[in-house]
C-alpha cells in the first residue's frame, strides 16, 4: 500500500490522555493482538460500526504512517482487505489532526465531509 495516511478512533478522553503522555501504546485489544489497529480513509465507517457503535462521541485522529516508517504493516483482516497495523508507539509527533465524530438524529454516525475515501 502507498498510503501515506490512516486513521484511528478514539473516545476524546482516551486520546488526551495518550497524548499527554506523548505517545499511543494502545487499547486493550491493541495490545492483546501485539499490533494498533488503523483504518485507512475508506475503512473508518466499517470500522465505527463493527467497534465503536456502543459510543456517542469520539474523535477520528489522522496519523501520518510516513512518520511511523517501517513499524507500519498492511496486513489482510476484515473482508479480506488490508488495514496498516503499527507494531510500536504512535508518537504525538505523527498525529497530523483530529476531528469529532459524532452521531445524527438518527443515531447514525456522521462522518466528516471531506474525509478522503480512496
Amino acid at each position: 500500500m502507498t498510503a501515506k495516511k490512516a486513521f484511528r478512533l478514539a473516545t476524546p478522553e482516551r486520546w488526551a490522555t495518550a497524548m499527554a503522555e506523548g505517545r499511543f501504546a494502545g487499547d486493550p485489544h491493541d495490545v492483546a493482538d501485539g499490533f494498533i489497529h488503523l483504518s485507512a480513509a475508506d475503512q473508518v465507517e466499517g470500522t465505527l460500526v463493527k467497534h465503536y457503535n456502543d459510543h456517542a462521541r469520539l474523535l477520528l485522529v489522522e496519523i501520518d504512517l510516513e512518520a511511523l516508517g517501517d513499524t507500519v504493516k498492511w496486513e489482510v483482516s476484515r473482508g479480506g482487505a488490508l488495514f496498516p497495523h503499527v507494531y510500536g508507539d504512535i508518537p504525538s509527533s505523527a498525529v497530523r489532526g483530529m476531528r469529532h465524530v459524532r452521531r445524527n438524529e438518527d443515531g447514525d454516525w456522521i462522518l466528516p465531509s471531506d474525509l478522503e475515501r480512496d
